[in-house]
């Protein structure tokens, strides 16, 4: 490879070789490595548990970890291993499922408040600026209430609908700021209709920017999950997921099983940190992209 040479004066000497950075220089990789695991060995569960995760064994309750059971038993006498992985599906799915309702919501509430006159626009940011003074966790146990008994989806669609209002609004300033674009107006002349101008025209151009807060949301609502179910008002035992596995704790603290509380939280929370740095790495990451524009 040919030199790069800098003129001094008179003469032309060679210019300082600039280090190369690797690939995962910068990069969450721990992170990313404990996330993938998680999330490939609740999808690929069935290939793997030992025993059925849904299972009373009532002659072995509160049993701490032993070469049978590898993570102990809970207060109905079923397989916490097994539990772990059957579980993570319900949690991580409502995680995924509610933050593609709330970005949803969040792009198209946000681009047509940023894309139409000032009057709708002032209306739109009012009313999220309402949404916004109400306490997720309230509003949460609020609309669930109205709906009735909760269940995997009617919780994901719950926490959906009110976690896109931060989104909304940085979605509403992107497109305040691009909608006088060219290429925005010469396909309004050419005929082209709100929902074409959204996606293939604004949209790309700002999803770098909502993306972190998107990834958030993620380990937002698992969080919300956990806690209502925690609290008792979420997903039902029967139903398996690490909040309602936590769920068990008043029992496990009297009975002095341990391992039914620190086993699913260590998960809960592995998976949360590791969410959380891949989500800062973005938002680094579109920091930097938007400083070298």
């Amino acid at each position: 490879m040919d030199k790069q040479f800098i003129q001094v004066g008179i003469r032309r000497i060679p210019a300082p070789a600039t280090k190369k950075t690797k690939w995962y220089e910068g990069k969450p990789i721990v992170s990313m490595v404990i996330l993938g695991i998680i999330v490939l060995g609740c999808v690929c569960c069935d290939l793997f548990i030992p025993k059925d995760p849904t299972y009373m064994d009532l002659y072995h309750t509160n049993v701490a970890p032993n070469g049978e059971f590898w993570f102990g038993t809970d207060t109905m006498g079923r397989d916490i291993f097994s539990m772990i992985w059957y579980g993570g599906r319900i949690s991580l799915f409502i995680g995924f499922f509610a933050t593609v309702i709330s970005t949803a919501a969040a792009i198209l509430f946000g681009a047509i408040s940023g894309i139409e006159p000032k009057w709708l626009d002032n209306l739109l940011m009012r009313l999220t600026d309402i949404f916004l003074s109400i306490p997720g966790l309230l509003l949460i146990i609020f609309i669930q209430a109205i709906l009735g008994r909760a269940n995997v989806l009617s919780i994901s669609f719950v926490i959906g609908i009110t976690g896109w209002t931060s989104i909304a609004k940085v979605v509403r300033t992107e497109v305040r700021q691009i909608r006088n674009s060219e290429y925005v107006v010469a396909a309004r002349c050419m005929g082209a209709g709100f929902q074409r101008i959204l996606w293939k025209h604004l949209t790309p151009n700002f999803i770098s920017s909502i993306m972190f807060m998107v990834v958030m949301n993620i380990r937002g609502a698992i969080a919300a999950e956990s806690t209502l179910s925690f609290m008792g008002i979420g997903l039902s035992l029967e139903v398996i997921s690490w909040g309602s596995m936590l769920s068990l704790a008043d029992k496990a603290l009297l009975s002095g099983s341990w391992w039914i509380i620190l086993i699913p939280g260590v998960f809960l929370i592995a998976t949360m940190v590791a969410v959380t740095n891949i989500g800062n790495w973005l938002r680094k990451s579109a920091n930097r992209k938007e400083s070298n524009l």
